[in-house]
């Protein structure tokens, strides 16, 4: 029954974002909005809704570890899970404005959430502070967006889903209304499913939201940034990714945040490692993305590779696993350094790309 719910749930989540994109999409081409503004803010909203409704839902239920694993866990498994399979499938092109932008935008909202969790909990400043900055990040793109040529309506429309049924504003608002709808219905369901499977098989509502959760609520991201490789859209696999794990840091932790009423708590575990993967992974994406302006197929399967390794630790920890030392220090003792080593001769290979000598 609870894996019935499950499944019920994440098909409310995905089947509303899916509404809430397509319906506001074409509600805010309809009165003028630029394209170019709706993709930034309304499409990167919409596949980050799941994530919102599970960490409000599971803040509202006073499911604190849920809703910041689950946060923790999505943007782990975008970066290295959704990226690295992206670039399997077709090396991967990273436009210079996310090099520049988007990217240090990441990782210094990752460092924010960091610094705020050191005292183990996200108070109701601290959430005020992250939604704040969601709120000025969009501010900020409409504005660019202003000075720098838009796509025209007919361009955006070709990559939506064509349909005459959806192209009356009063079914445009009820897309919109049931969409959010699914979304409210869909979190329930799935925080109750998943803080069941917690206590059934012995494991925390942390690891289960930092691994099926966090997977699950991340399908809208897999589907948009596998199809983008597939397609040969492939700067739009990597954006989908990036601006998905910052919207999830400002506005679901924000959300979850003032929904606990300041009081979010998080789990020892989380300070001690998940956080500090999740600002690794992203400070790797700078110099990954910085060499030669893509990520290549063998860097795809070293992200693929580590998300594997994450999942095995996190499986073997929370069963007290007597391989767990030896893996953590196969991890810490070879595998780490290695990759440190690797990601600085990169970035030094990069940085002296114009020099005369180099």
């Amino acid at each position: 029954m609870n894996l019935l719910l499950f499944l019920l749930g994440l098909g409310a989540l995905l089947a509303g974002a899916e509404l809430v994109v397509r319906g506001a999409s074409r509600l805010a081409l309809a009165f003028g909005v630029s394209p170019l503004v709706v993709g930034l803010t309304i499409v990167a909203f919409g596949t980050s809704a799941p994530e919102i409704a599970i960490a409000v839902g599971a803040a509202l239920k006073g499911s604190a570890d849920l809703a910041v694993g689950n946060v923790v866990g999505s943007n782990i498994f975008n970066v290295l899970f959704i990226l690295g399979l992206s670039a399997l499938i077709a090396p991967l092109v990273v436009h210079l404005q996310i090099i520049r932008q988007e990217v240090p935008f990441m990782i210094g909202a990752s460092l924010v959430v960091a610094v705020m969790a050191l005292d183990g909990v996200l108070g109701l400043w601290d959430a005020t502070l992250l939604f704040g900055l969601l709120l000025a990040y969009v501010f900020y793109l409409i504005r660019q967006s202003r000075a720098e040529p838009q796509e025209t309506a007919a361009e955006f429309e070709r990559g939506m889903p064509h349909g005459g049924w959806d192209t009356k504003r009063p079914v445009q608002l009820l897309m919109v209304v049931a969409g959010v709808a699914l979304l409210v219905l869909g979190s329930r369901w799935l925080v109750a499913s998943a803080t069941a499977f917690a206590q059934a098989i012995g494991v925390s509502d942390l690891v289960i939201g930092l691994t099926i959760v966090a997977a699950g609520t991340s399908m809208p991201e897999v589907a948009t940034s596998v199809m983008a490789a597939v397609r040969g859209e492939r700067d739009i696999a990597v954006g989908n990714v990036i601006g998905s794990n910052i919207f999830n840091l400002l506005g679901c932790l924000g959300l979850a945040g003032l929904a606990a009423g300041g009081d979010l708590l998080i789990a020892p575990a989380v300070l001690r490692f998940d956080l500090w993967v999740m600002v690794a992974v992203a400070l790797a994406c700078l110099p990954v993305f910085m060499t030669g302006f893509r990520i290549g197929r063998w860097e795809g399967a070293v992200f693929l590779g580590y998300y594997v390794a994450y999942t095995v630790y996190l499986i073997l920890a929370a069963q007290q696993h007597d391989a767990l030392e030896a893996f953590s220090n196969v991890m810490l003792g070879f595998v780490v350094p290695i990759t440190i080593i690797t990601l600085m001769v990169l970035m030094l290979r990069w940085m002296n790309r114009d020099r005369p000598d180099a």
